[in-house]
């Protein structure tokens, strides 16, 4: 992890507005200097500390610029990481002791959007902070510059945090009002207002993306469909910089990971501590290696931001359609990809061919081809050109079979929960028997079944809840638990997510928030073709005589299946 440290000047407050606010910085400067020199002691020897940063969207003052400046000059042993004439000159001769610098390792950066990020200038260059088209991000014009210190996205939360932390009179979703050019504007009720509600259409710009699939008829519909474009828009976001790795940008920061109280901007987990779908989005495009669709070119691309060239890897594509069949399957050539590099694979051929249905599945997995290890997967629903993404609204009444399998770990009040998720469905026949798909995707340790030692920890194990008919319960060993969920329909398991609560009971009428918050999950709003198996890692702290039990919901599956512990 790198950190960007900026100091505490703000354009916010500091020399901005009408009248200028706080024109000259802080009132006592010879306190800031203090402050500062004795926070740069105490982060100095950091190894995640990558720069300073005098301040976010404006820089301090001119005496204590200077004064930063002249403190944090760098060493001469650390001005270039290239040889020139005048590193030569340094490191010929010896140099100044290290010792008498307050911190000569690092670069000092007047304010975020100065000396290289953004324009370089000073000008209001970040951003934006609006809902996107998702292809949007993979275009050479969505930005001009190398480093974007703040770019944004939207963040509504799950209907269950509304409802904990608002009236009855802001349950209420944004009325949809289309104009005479075809746009719909957002218009939310006075409270989500109030709580600066970012919206999913940007009028004359962006269609609106919860319109894609469907218009919302509650609270819950509307921010369950929240949760799938937050985790297209993050996704798209991470993933269309990151095709531009080296090549066109350096670099980006997410504005922001959460809001200090419970706003309705941008954030990957909410006033509660709950991660939205766009965390698990975001989490998905960061991994160091990665497959990703590039959605403006349709080109598979394979990042390796690694300083090692990544060999002996092939590139796994699947399509899966609404009727549960896969219609396309291919398997690339061995390839190879150079350090620090973004490597095109090969063209996306589905949605070209004659008989391509309009809302389909993708699944691309990056495998070791020596020993089959899947480096990584990414999973996307698509549409074709023109279309939308309202057929899944039918989606949701399929019934796919379900294997769920629960390991409990107590210690005191902190639960580990192993939790694995099998889709049952039968695979087509006319899959290649060299698919990799079969084989279970790697939990948060690299491993691949529940471990001896998490085994040995068990103190206290969940009973399934029967919760429907069809469900059937088995003892697999001294300490997992299984259920089995029957189904009539084969394919994806669309969008599943767990989430953590206590066995208390709740309507909307007299509501009560009986999640248990926070909790980390090594993965979740995730999703599942016909023979695929995940396995979640689940930790949290429980409140003192409480019941905990975990459900698993999905956007195809309501039943509520819940493991008590």
């Amino acid at each position: 992890m790198q950190v960007w440290q900026e100091f505490w000047i703000t354009g916010d407050v500091d020399g901005r507005g009408i009248p200028v606010s706080n024109p000259d910085g802080p009132l006592d400067h010879a306190l800031f200097l203090l402050c500062a020199r004795d926070t740069v002691k105490l982060l100095r020897n950091h190894a995640s500390l990558a720069l300073w940063v005098g301040g976010n969207e404006q820089v301090p003052p001119v005496d204590i610029n200077r004064a930063l400046k002249d403190d944090l000059k760098l060493h001469p042993m650390f001005v270039s990481n290239q040889t020139t004439k005048k590193q030569g000159k340094y490191l010929s001769q010896d140099s100044a002791d290290p010792s008498k610098y307050l911190d000569g390792t690092r670069v000092y950066i007047q304010g975020s959007m100065w000396d290289g990020f953004a324009d370089g200038k000073g000008n209001f260059t970040d951003g934006p902070y609006e809902i996107q088209y998702p292809e949007s991000f993979f275009k050479n014009s969505f930005y001009k510059y190398g480093f974007n210190p703040e770019v944004g996205n939207v963040g509504v939360p799950v209907a269950a945090t509304i409802r904990a932390t608002m009236p009855p009179e802001g349950w209420s979703i944004p009325i949809f009002r289309k104009g005479i050019d075809g746009y719909i504007k957002e218009v939310p009720n006075p409270i989500w207002d109030y709580h600066k509600y970012i919206p999913y259409s940007k009028p004359g710009k962006v269609h609106d993306q919860i319109e894609l699939y469907g218009h919302p008829k509650d609270l819950d519909d509307f921010c369950g469909k929240a949760q799938l474009v937050n985790y297209v828009q993050y996704k798209a976001l991470l993933e269309g910089w990151t095709s531009f790795m080296w090549t066109k940008f350096t670099g980006v920061l997410i504005w922001k990971t959460q809001n200090p109280w419970s706003g309705l901007r941008g954030q990957f987990y909410d006033h509660l501590q709950d991660q939205t779908a766009g965390f698990y989005g975001c989490r998905c495009a960061a991994e160091p290696i990665h497959v990703q669709l590039n959605l403006a070119s349709y080109y598979i691309e394979v990042v390796n931001t690694m300083s090692d060239e990544l060999k002996d890897v092939a590139v796994e594509i699947q399509i899966w359609d609404l009727d549960g069949a896969s219609p396309y399957y291919s398997v690339t050539e061995k390839i190879a990809i150079p350090p620090k590099k973004v490597k095109q694979i090969m063209e996306m051929e589905y949605p070209k061919m004659k008989n391509a249905k309009p809302v389909y599945f993708l699944l691309l997995k990056l495998f070791r081809v020596s020993d089959k290890e899947v480096l990584s997967r990414n999973f996307y629903w698509l549409h074709l050109p023109g279309k939308d993404y309202k057929l899944l609204e039918e989606y949701r009444q399929k019934t796919v079979p379900l294997e769920i399998g629960s390991n409990v770990s107590v210690s005191g009040s902190t639960y580990k929960v192993r939790m694995s998720v099998q889709n049952k469905s039968k695979k087509p026949a006319a899959e290649s028997a060299a698919s990799v798909s079969t084989m279970e995707l790697h939990d948060g340790n690299g491993s691949h079944n529940i471990s001896q030692e998490a085994n040995s920890e068990v103190q206290k194990i969940g009973l399934w809840s029967k919760i429907c008919r069809g469900a059937v319960v088995s003892r697999s060993g001294d300490n997992l638990r299984t259920v089995e969920v029957n189904g009539t329909d084969s394919g994806v398991a669309f969008f599943l997510h767990f989430s953590v609560h206590t066995s208390e009971s709740s309507t909307q009428e007299n509501y009560r928030d009986t999640r248990i918050l926070p909790v980390h999950y090594s993965d979740n709003y995730f999703s599942l073709v016909p023979g695929e198996k995940m396995t979640v890692d689940i930790s949290f702290e429980a409140p003192e005589g409480s019941k905990p039990m975990v459900i698993l919901r999905g956007w195809n599956y309501h039943l509520n299946h819940a493991v008590t512990m």
